[in-house]
């Protein structure tokens, strides 16, 4: 077994290690006085009993081949190798990343080979040419995507592989033994993945083709690029399927968003749009080079094919050209030769544009054709060019239903909320009317389900947050809402451990203008912490006759405080407490609530801090306290006119005598207070 300080390692011979204090060789060197060098058995000295303990001695730890690993260990393993024995994780990150890169290196590739095909083209002497600069541009292009297949190759003989034995429970164990590895890679995909990495069109181009003489070199061209392009490209194409089934293994979807998606599969549209109409070009060249052979049969049985060639022009050339009538005879629509689907390229003189007119209207060609099924393909009686229309109408057929259905489920996985909401809103309605709602409630409906569609998207956060562990939990909650608590003054004198608490606790809540959020003399069951918006918090102090005062509530501002005295209470009444505020939104309004089973928690944990500060706090931030002081002050002034006004008074009476005046100095003296609002005990000492 291993050590403690390499557990959950897996060696390729599992032999228990013997304790470290003595090992045998050690043993037998004080047996005959001599210090053991273990460097003597890696020089193979012999020497009698000393040749024997060298044969026997175990291994030691750090001399075994480690043979599988789990993920999580699997860096650290590498770190202490010192990068001689690198790799890869095939769920870890770089691998995804390389993945995907590779996956947009193979649909590059995938674009690039078929311009191969547009190489051979015409000239108006009637000859057919090779364009060697376009040759050597792709060549360039083509080689540097090779390169990602190359290494591709590499990343597979350094990437590690969960044993099957270790699949029955976790996630199992990596294989990281490189004869393992190879092993399994050379006996499953390793010649595929060579195949699709050999420079086939780069070789056919370059070496075989200028080997070639005479008009065979023209004729064969388009054969042997044909040839080695397909037999590239089919295997080319079906690895991209292998490798997206990776993505989705590592991952759990192909694309992060529903539109990236929608766009994958409209690439892989237009790459079959692409390949037909590259494949058309090729097809169109070779049947007007057909046609030009049958016009030189009729003038002579031993017609000239080599002037066919460009690079063969001379004198004879000349004569040929004039007596065997090529133009007239080859020309469309003539009834001459039957061209088939190929007639509209040879009508657009086609094969003798440029590259770039070749490109555009052989793709424009294969999009049009693919997307109508090859409805109107008109074929000859060849039998080439009927079985090329029947691949056009199965392929676009299939494609164009992939397509649709696939950008069909993309866009109704992004529409889905707006759907559910609109069901939503709809049976609303539908109950409002069979209720008979008034149409003002019918308003405030409206507008509280427009603005919680507009703040969350149709989003249960609450819910989704449930289905997280508790730690995640925590953080999410952390972040989303510490920066929104601090504004909050009350909660910024608090430590850390306190605003996480709060944080943990705290939900969302959405109000519309005109919403009462409280109403005087009602149950307080939440104390809210406004975000955004403002309210207007007045009181009549009970419905007291003369009596109103009201102020205006804005971001980082709370109301409710009754239930904070309440929850601060060590033995909290059975009732909630009353309001004596009614709280009314006048704009929309975003905030944060606790319950008051949450904020009997979060006050139970803050009342033992050194609280002064936070009793000073609320008091300043407290609008029932705000209302208190103000009237405070004001009896206070209204006693001391009061007291002014019954000395001066007192003088009259003194000069005049009047009982009038004796009973008005009475009444002036009557006593109008307001009781002191009950404060929050923030000084209970914590308990033993």
């Amino acid at each position: 077994m291993a050590s403690g300080a390499s557990r959950n390692v897996r060696f390729q011979n599992e032999i228990e290690v013997q304790s470290f204090r003595t090992s045998p060789l050690q043993s037998l060197s004080r047996k005959h006085g001599k210090a053991h060098d273990p460097r003597k058995c890696r020089l193979g000295l012999r020497g009698g009993c000393l040749e024997k303990a060298c044969r026997n001695r175990k291994p030691m730890l750090k001399d075994r081949v480690l043979s599988r690993a789990f993920s999580e260990e699997l860096e650290s393993l590498m770190h202490a190798a010192g990068g001689s024995h690198l790799f890869f994780d095939p769920r870890g990150q770089l691998i995804h990343l390389w993945n995907k890169i590779f996956l947009s290196a193979c649909l590059l590739s995938l674009f690039v080979d078929p311009l191969f095909l547009y190489l051979t083209g015409t000239q108006r002497n009637t000859c057919v040419e090779f364009e060697d600069s376009l040759a050597l541009t792709l060549s360039m292009i083509r080689s540097l995507l090779d390169l990602f297949y190359g290494a591709h190759i590499l990343f597979r003989f350094r990437t590690a592989f969960i044993a099957p034995s270790s699949r029955v429970f976790g996630r199992g164990e990596l294989v990281i033994q490189p004869y393992e590895i190879a092993r399994r890679y050379l006996g499953r995909t390793f010649w595929f993945d060579l195949v699709t990495a050999l420079p086939l069109p780069q070789f056919v181009i370059w070496i075989v083709i200028p080997r070639l003489n005479g008009y065979s070199r023209t004729a064969n061209t388009k054969n042997i690029l044909r040839f080695s392009i397909i037999f590239q490209y089919l295997p080319r194409f079906f690895q991209i399927f292998p490798l997206s089934g990776r993505i989705v293994m590592a991952t759990g979807v192909m694309t992060e968003t529903a539109w990236a998606g929608a766009a994958y599969n409209l690439i892989l549209y237009m790459l079959a749009s692409h390949v037909l109409g590259a494949l058309w070009y090729l097809f169109s060249v070779q049947r007007q080079e057909a046609c030009w052979r049958e016009a030189c049969l009729l003038v002579s049985p031993t017609s000239q094919t080599m002037f066919f060639d460009c690079k063969a022009l001379s004198s004879n050339r000349t004569i040929w050209y004039e007596l065997s009538n090529i133009t007239s005879r080859c020309t469309p629509g003539n009834g001459f030769y039957p061209f088939g689907i190929y007639e509209e390229a040879l009508y657009a003189k086609l094969t003798s544009s440029s590259f770039t007119q070749k490109y555009f209207y052989c793709f424009w060609w294969g999009l049009k054709n693919l997307s109508s099924l090859g409805q109107n393909l008109s074929t000859s009686l060849f039998i080439g060019e009927i079985t090329f229309a029947i691949v056009v109408g199965v392929l676009g057929l299939v494609l164009f239903g992939l397509l649709i259905g696939n950008m069909q489920s993309y866009l109704q996985a992004t529409m889905v909320r707006l759907e559910e909401w609109r069901t939503k809103r709809t049976d609303m309605e539908r109950w409002m009317h069979h209720r008979q709602i008034p149409q003002p409630l019918k308003q405030c409906v409206r507008r509280y389900h427009q603005y919680q569609w507009v703040a969350t998207r149709g989003v249960d956060e609450e819910a989704l947050l449930q289905d997280l562990p508790m730690d995640i939990r925590r953080d999410i909650k952390r972040h989303l809402c510490l920066d929104l608590v601090r504004r909050v003054p009350l909660f910024d004198e608090m430590d850390e451990r306190m605003l996480d608490a709060i944080c943990e606790r705290l939900r969302p809540a959405l109000y519309t203008r005109g919403t009462r959020l409280m109403r005087e003399l009602d149950p307080v069951d939440s104390m809210l912490f406004i975000i955004r918006g403002y309210l207007d918090s007045y009181t009549t102090q009970g419905g007291r006759s003369g009596f109103f005062n009201s102020c205006r509530i804005g971001a980082g501002e709370f109301c409710g405080e009754e239930l904070l005295t309440w929850a601060l209470d060590p033995r909290p009444a059975a009732k909630l407490p009353l309001s004596t505020r009614t709280v009314r939104a006048v704009s929309e309004v975003e905030a944060f609530a606790l319950v008051a089973d949450d904020l009997r928690f979060v006050a139970s944990q803050f009342r033992r801090l050194h609280s002064a500060r936070i009793r000073h706090r609320f008091r300043f931030y407290s609008h029932q306290w705000r209302t208190w002081a103000a009237c405070f002050i004001q009896a206070a002034w209204r006693r001391y006119k009061r007291r002014r006004a019954s000395m001066e008074l007192r003088v009259r009476e003194v000069r005049a005598g009047g009982s009038l005046l004796r009973s008005r100095r009475h009444s002036i003296e009557g006593k109008a207070s307001i009781r002191k609002p009950m404060e929050p005990d923030f000084t209970v000492e914590e308990e033993d």
